[in-house]
């Protein structure tokens, strides 16, 4: 009788946990920046990002011939140790100033296709940020 009021107690104790998490909107963020979706927050090598719209996507499907190789723009969010959300602008393989150090978006999946239209769900991204001290 013992062990099932000590399940009980347990199983609730969680319950209110998890619904307090819910109820204030936090989410945890992804241990890396390797294969973030929009919308997700990622730690990135020291500071917590989140990715909220893709603003440009012209890169050159690889199913076409072109003569430009095309773009990615992020709107992305740093979220600082205090909780404050700071919006900057990431572009395909150039650094960004971010804090003390250099932010990059590396990757962006999957390839661009001339029969397939990316829905912003479907983005992953990667990040790498290189910190100044």
């Amino acid at each position: 009788m013992q062990n099932t009021a000590r399940l009980a107690a347990s199983v609730l104790t969680a319950a209110l946990a998890l619904s307090a998490c819910a109820a204030t909107g936090q989410q945890t963020p992804l241990r890396d920046g390797s294969d973030v979706a929009l919308g997700q927050r990622a730690m990135v090598d020291g500071p917590i990002v989140q990715p909220i719209k893709v603003l440009e996507d012209s890169r050159c499907p690889m199913n076409a011939r072109c003569i430009w190789a095309g773009r990615v723009r992020v709107q992305m969010v740093w979220i600082r140790g205090n909780g404050a959300k700071q919006p900057f602008e990431v572009t395909l393989g150039e650094p960004t100033q971010l804090a003390d150090g250099q932010f990059t978006l590396e990757s962006v999946r999957p390839e661009k296709m001339t029969n397939v239209a990316l829905k912003p769900e479907d983005y992953r991204f990667s990040f790498r940020f290189a910190g100044g001290l």
